[in-house]
């Protein structure tokens, strides 16, 4: 654990991607492929239950990564996180528990843990600098959640502070893109507002209704804008606590909505149900501490739409509703 974590890493060792079927994991797992790591590891939860230290142990022991990403977790939208809560709460702590554990005993140089921009209090100040993280209340709808992504960096920071780990933190915005999870009972909104639109679309339907008054603001960040940021900190980036990564700009809901709507089924009315919460009222990170190590995203939101729901069209999450045409 000498080596020096702000130069860049050796694309010839060993990199721990854990989660790599995710929509996260998969983009780190094309990024560093695309740079040139030749030893990109992965593992399946049906060969390692990442909750289960004795298993996770055995692993480390037997494949000694040089660096690890940790982007493994139960997550969801605002539905998943109101009725799961302690699946939520119970299995990401297992899981930051068992792998920074591991990294440190088994000598990683460095870790990347990826957080989540839901630690942060429900009214903090906007946009969100890394200092307001365990200043107020969190998010009721999400607060399991948030409360197993700070335990996960306080983690980290701790095994700095006693064992002088190089392990660090990325708290990125709400992400989206191919490989997202599409499931309506636990996506999150963009996703979700992509497979409600195209069903409607197939089905000859007129008018899609979306949850809430449709007024919160959010930030939305292409996937592989983060796994480009990922690999952007993993090579310059070595302090305790998090940091921020996200587009830099948020917009309403109801315009997320039309967005998303006028790429899919531009015909289509929009409803609101505003019997369903609205969830945190605002969400904007404050990116100026990646901006001045030189880092900003690249992908328009627009853009990442239209690849986005081309991604959707060819999966199988597009042939349910395809077979009722």
């Amino acid at each position: 654990m000498s080596t020096p974590a702000t130069s860049p890493i050796d694309r010839s060792a060993p990199i721990f991607v854990a989660g790599h079927r995710g929509l996260v994991g998969s983009a780190l797992v094309r990024r560093l492929e695309a740079d040139g790591f030749t030893q990109v590891l992965t593992v399946g939860r049906e060969e390692v239950d990442l909750r289960d230290q004795a298993a996770v142990s055995a692993w480390f022991d037997h494949h000694r990564p040089t660096y690890v990403i940790l982007a493994a977790g139960t997550v969801g939208g605002i539905l998943a996180n109101s009725t799961r809560p302690a699946e939520f709460l119970y299995d990401n702590m297992m899981i930051h528990g068992t792998v920074v554990e591991s990294a440190y005993r088994t000598g990683v140089e460095k870790l990347l843990y990826l957080g989540s921009s839901c630690i942060y209090p429900r009214l903090a100040h906007q946009p969100i600098t890394e200092d307001e993280l365990l200043t107020g209340p969190l998010e009721p709808t999400n607060e399991a959640y948030a409360l197993a992504k700070i335990t996960g960096i306080k983690m980290c920071d701790a095994y700095r502070t006693q064992y002088g780990c190089h392990f660090v933190s990325a708290m990125p915005t709400n992400l989206y893109g191919p490989n997202d999870n599409f499931d309506l009972a636990s996506s999150h909104v963009l996703p979700a507002l992509v497979r409600r639109f195209h069903e409607a679309k197939v089905a000859g339907e007129g008018s899609v209704t979306i949850w809430g008054t449709g007024t919160p603001r959010r930030e939305f960040l292409h996937v592989d804008d983060l796994a480009d940021a990922c690999l952007f900190l993993l090579d310059r980036f070595d302090e305790p606590g998090p940091i921020n990564v996200g587009a830099g700009k948020d917009l309403p809901i109801a315009e997320l909505a039309a967005l998303v709507r006028d790429v899919v089924h531009p015909t289509a009315e929009i409803l609101h149900d505003t019997s369903k919460p609205d969830g945190m009222p605002r969400k904007l990170l404050d990116t100026s501490r990646m901006e001045a190590l030189g880092w900003q995203a690249s992908i328009p939101l627009r853009e990442g739409i239209e690849q986005t729901y081309a991604w959707f069209v060819g999966s199988d999450w597009a042939a349910p509703a395809a077979g009722t045409a």
